[in-house]
């Protein structure tokens, strides 16, 4: 399977932005297997999510819940301490922004196109690359910078806060916000749609009503209960208030697509993966793996669990909320709360080295 990915990475297409999922390809079938292996699961009450998803896809399904509504009225401050008002540019600049990590292939490969968009902005359009903040430190973005030769604004989400107002599903995922300040587009590859909602957004051409805010956007108290993947709910700290809870923050491809680009942390994704097979099924404390949602849909995360013989109950963090919660910005994080709910302490992902992570979780002190 890793030469398989290899080989696929190796064969972008870079003129059509191919992208290339950071996942183990799949196979892809037929229409009329897809079609009998539907009904033969209909059958079964299997859940049906037979087919992969592409970045387009996850990038749509942002889309469905953004396109027409009005953007929010941010502040931004660039790595170079530059301030742009969103709000203040409604009325007279269209808004482009292109979430990315230094890591991400399909962003490397459409660099050249986003960096085109902002050398020939003009004044009616205002160009910021958005670096997702999630693995990537100031200094890995300025070197990155400084090698491609980018020159537009970057903005780098320290805290995740605009991923998840902008529902970060894929990198790289473009938002374009028209000049009355709505979300006007929403995708992932750089292609002609994109462009064509480049020029619309420029000259003021309405694709849609603005909408308010839905209501799920408001301000809630934060959840203390999940949604598992196979579809119950899972208290995130011991309701009984008498075991311990470990909490592991990871992602289904951070072990192969992070092999190259962060070796390091590949390294620990599978120490931690190895450690909750060995050690998952031990009563003592509790075990929730949470997988970042990004790049990953619920059929990605029951492979991984599968494939992996993994025995913890797993849940998608679709919108990054847990991962804001816990502060978590990269992959893995270990996370020990205490019967009462409360942080004890983040656990070194390579302690697995020295100790097990059981081990650690029962010795954690605040």
């Amino acid at each position: 399977m890793r030469g398989k990915l290899q080989a696929a990475e190796a064969n972008v297409d870079i003129a059509m932005h191919t992208p290339l999922r950071p996942r183990p390809p799949r196979y892809l079938l037929p229409r009329t297997a897809a079609l009998l292996l539907a009904i033969a699961l209909l059958g079964t009450g299997a859940p049906i999510d037979a087919r992969a998803e592409t970045g387009q896809d996850f990038a749509a399904q942002a889309g469905n819940r953004l396109l027409g509504q009005m953007a929010p009225a941010l502040k931004l401050t660039t790595i170079d301490g530059r301030n742009i008002d969103l709000a203040a540019l409604r009325g007279h600049k269209a808004v482009y922004l292109k979430f990315w990590a230094t890591w991400c292939v399909p962003c490397r490969e459409q660099m050249p196109h986003f960096e085109n968009a902002y050398r020939h902005a003009g004044d009616d359009l205002e160009v910021v690359a958005i670096n997702i903040g999630f693995d990537d430190t100031l200094e890995q973005i300025r070197e990155y910078r400084s090698k491609l030769g980018i020159t537009m604004p970057i903005v780098r989400d320290d805290d995740g806060r605009l991923g998840e107002l902008f529902r970060l599903r894929v990198t790289p995922q473009h938002v374009i916000i028209d000049r009355d300040g709505r979300i006007a587009y929403v995708g992932h590859l750089a292609d002609a749609r994109l462009d064509a909602a480049l020029a619309d957004a420029r000259k003021g051409v309405a694709v849609a009503a603005a909408k308010p805010l839905a209501a799920e956007d408001a301000a809630a108290p934060v959840a203390q209960k999940a949604k598992t993947l196979d579809g119950g709910e899972i208290a995130l700290a011991d309701p009984a208030r008498k075991r311990r809870t470990v909490l592991a923050f990871l992602s289904p491809w951070c072990e192969t697509y992070l092999e190259k680009s962060r070796p390091q942390s590949s390294a620990q994704c599978k120490a931690v993966r190895e450690q909750l097979v060995a050690h998952g099924k031990d009563a003592r404390v509790r075990w929730i793996g949470i997988a970042a949602g990004l790049w990953a849909s619920e059929q990605d995360l029951r492979e991984y669990r599968d494939q992996h013989a993994i025995p913890v109950p797993f849940v998608l963090d679709r919108d990054g909320a847990l991962f804001r919660r816990y502060g978590v910005r990269q992959m893995p994080v270990v996370i020990v709360l205490g019967a009462d709910g409360r942080f004890l302490r983040k656990l070194d992902p390579d302690a697995p080295g020295a100790i097990s992570l059981l081990d650690a979780a029962i010795a954690a002190t605040p």
